[in-house]
């Protein structure tokens, strides 16, 4: 693979060929339950038939046309993704650091318009300053992306190596759930406050509803937008449609992505209130945004998944994945958490392995009545499980019978 594809990623030596629902098989036939779908992209899974039709369909009546014009499914698809989340507005890209950019740039052209008067905050003044309102707080143990400003954005230093360096100014980051640094976190420099609901590669760390909102308040008085990134945890995958909804923050921008067309690529930014008349025309463009046959893919998806049902079984199957987990009782097994299926578990050291990625590996190669176990890791000690939001009992109960067979 090297002599061909740059291996960026560090990709197993394993070649897919084809999937079912929530199994994948590889070119010599061995089957893998799928706890990663594509770090959290196969949301239906694999060859789910609604998102199959919807893509023939597409693709036999237009799979792109130029952002001089727009489409009808881009239309239709608009209109029920604003209507189903809240939002008055949204821009199309094609992936969650794409996204988050377009988020960044809103939020700092806010920050412009606020200093220079043309523009009231949210805390209603519309005065010139002297300071620059330039300013995005994150989370430590963030991540929002490796282009170099989503990269400036995340709050961990081992994505920062100075090889990529001079990095663009106008990031600090403070604690979650910390209470005390809310006192002087925001000023008159701030510009927004973005944050993940769940924080997915900083180890599925939990963000507590009542800080998220003292923080949303805090940055609001100052002057500040709120923006969530929900690359990972919007659209389903925590068990309500935003996870920001949930914890009850109300962000005037949320980023989306991952799951948000079933596999096809695609991100989105939505956004209302003050935020909603930021962008004009000229401001953040994309050759590929809104891409008829992502959006096409993308409204299949939102019908499916917006029904109280899908999203009641997306938290009770993650529940029972992570009550299963626990009653073993293995000595191995730090913690379980999470929310929905988006699960963290952390493991202690043992003679047999060291580092979650060596737990990852050994998955791979489980034999276990035939079959292998994907999953992925989130830093050195924890498991990170993404399944399918369609997973089935049936193959939860396989994928982690191998699990526990590797862990005990």
């Amino acid at each position: 693979m090297e002599k061909n594809v740059v291996n960026n990623f560090g990709s197993f030596d394993i070649t897919f060929e084809k999937g079912q629902g929530s199994t994948l098989s590889d070119v010599n036939g061995k089957k893998y339950i799928d706890f990663v779908s594509g770090i959290g992209v196969n949301c239906l899974g694999h060859n789910h038939p609604e998102l199959v039709k919807a893509l023939q369909n597409q693709v036999a009546k237009q799979i792109h046309i130029s952002n001089y014009y727009v489409s009808d499914i881009g239309l239709k698809y608009a209109k029920n993704l604003l209507e189903t989340t809240g939002y008055d507005k949204v821009y199309f890209g094609n992936s969650g650091a794409e996204a988050n950019e377009a988020a960044i740039k809103l939020a700092r052209k806010y920050g412009y318009l606020v200093s220079t008067g043309k523009m009231a905050s949210t805390n209603g003044t519309c005065a010139v300053s002297d300071k620059k309102r330039n300013v995005i707080v994150t989370l430590e143990k963030s991540f929002h992306g490796r282009t170099i400003a989503t990269l400036c954005a995340t709050g961990q230093d081992k994505f920062h190596p100075d090889c990529f360096a001079p990095y663009p100014e106008g990031f600090r980051t403070i604690k979650a759930n910390d209470y005390d640094c809310l006192k002087t976190a925001f000023d008159e420099t701030v510009c927004a406050f973005m944050l993940e609901c769940v924080q997915g590669e900083g180890g599925v760390n939990l963000v507590d509803a009542d800080w998220a909102k003292a923080a949303a308040e805090a940055a609001r008085k100052a002057g500040a937008i709120v923006i969530a990134d929900e690359v990972q945890t919007g659209m389903a995958r925590t068990g309500s449609l935003l996870a920001s909804t949930e914890l009850g923050f109300d962000p005037e921008v949320v980023t989306l992505a991952k799951g948000i067309a079933g596999g096809v690529p695609m991100g989105a930014c939505i956004y209302k209130g003050i935020a909603k008349d930021v962008f004009v025309a000229g401001d953040h463009q994309s050759t590929f945004a809104g891409n008829p046959l992502a959006v096409a893919a993308a409204e299949t998806v939102l019908n499916i998944i917006k029904e109280k049902e899908f999203l009641e079984n997306v938290s009770k199957m993650g529940e029972y994945i992570r009550n299963t987990v626990k009653s073993w009782n293995l000595p191995c097994v730090k913690e379980v958490r999470g929310k929905g299926l988006m699960i963290g578990i952390d493991i202690e050291e043992t003679s047999k392995f060291a580092t979650a990625g060596e737990v990852q590996k050994m998955c791979l190669a489980a034999s276990e009545k035939g079959t292998g176990l994907c999953i992925s890791t989130a830093g050195v000690k924890t498991l990170r499980f993404l399944p399918p939001l369609v997973i089935t009992k049936e193959e939860v109960d396989t994928g982690l019978e191998i699990l526990k067979s590797i862990l005990s």
